[in-house]
């Protein structure tokens, strides 16, 4: 018997494959092994049955992709959620950027979420709104502990398979859980002497938030650090992935601008004027020095 069905959950070479009725355990057939073509979690697939009272089977062909993901590697997503907390942990805005910069890359519309906005005692939550809102990106500050700011980012999710990335600690498992109204991902405590969560993604996994049958959310292993050039970024190619550069860039004086100490650069110049947030455009310059001075190999 085959049957049509979607890859939720892949570890150690087994895919678990939910169909209408149920999940199935299942190995890729070898064909994939022989095309280089690697299942991934959100693939559409057909598989065959190998064992109907012990829910086993084989994948044994892909449907074509909506679009594929390299950094998390997941497919047929509409759109990505970086999950950062306003404190303890404090968000490292050079980490933020950089998971904009390779969503960006891979051409995936994102939106950046603030937790906890509970531990905000400085109006933190108001000024990461101002720096990523002036950037062009759909901003939510919540709190998962006190249940605030959820249901703007519960319409944002409605109907869309949806990425999750972000650090441990921040609150990601809690928050989704919360959306849900059940618990679909295991949660971890934060260590206090670092101010970091314990990881509990281990793998990617496809969760379907409500029973619409047409909101996922995919869960991806946490971040630690991101190097641009891992993916293939040229410095020369950076600008591109700040949203906010663009209609700028048009501006300038020079051809092939780098917007870094060039005279009558139109980004510099929409910095200084306040369209830019200066935060961003700082991360960028540190991001293009790294880009600029790294090994070649």
């Amino acid at each position: 018997m085959q049957v049509k069905g979607k890859i939720i959950k892949g570890i150690g070479g087994f895919y678990y494959v939910k169909t209408a009725e149920c999940i199935y355990e299942c190995k890729a057939r070898g064909v994939f092994r022989k095309d280089k073509k690697k299942p991934l979690v959100g693939d559409d697939c057909l598989m065959e049955v190998t064992d109907e009272e012990k829910l086993i089977g084989n994948v044994i062909e892909l449907y074509d992709r909506k679009n594929e993901l390299i950094r998390p590697a997941v497919s047929n997503v509409d759109q990505a959620l970086v999950i950062f907390a306003v404190a303890h942990p404090q968000p490292p805005l050079g980490l933020v950027d950089r998971m904009l910069i390779l969503l960006e890359q891979q051409g995936l519309p994102c939106a950046v979420v603030f937790n906890k906005s509970d531990l905000d005692g400085g109006g933190a939550g108001e000024n990461f709104k101002r720096i990523y809102e002036s950037a062009g990106y759909n901003v939510f500050i919540v709190s998962a502990k006190e249940k605030k700011g959820l249901d703007e980012l519960r319409e944002y999710l409605k109907g869309k398979t949806t990425t999750v990335a972000g650090p441990s600690g921040v609150g990601k498992s809690s928050l989704i859980n919360l959306l849900a109204g059940k618990q679909v991902m295991e949660t971890g405590e934060i260590s206090e002497k670092i101010e970091r969560g314990k990881h509990t993604t281990r793998h990617s996994e496809l969760f379907s938030l409500w029973d619409d049958g047409e909101t996922f959310i995919c869960d991806t292993p946490g971040f630690s650090s991101l190097e641009l050039y891992v993916c293939g970024i040229e410095k020369e190619d950076l600008w591109k992935c700040y949203p906010e550069f663009v209609p700028e860039e048009p501006y300038c004086r020079f051809a092939g601008c780098a917007h870094m100490a060039e005279p009558d650069c139109g980004v510099k110049k929409a910095v200084e004027e306040g369209r830019i947030a200066k935060e961003r455009y700082e991360n960028y310059k540190l991001l293009y020095e790294g880009l600029k001075s790294r090994k070649k190999y």
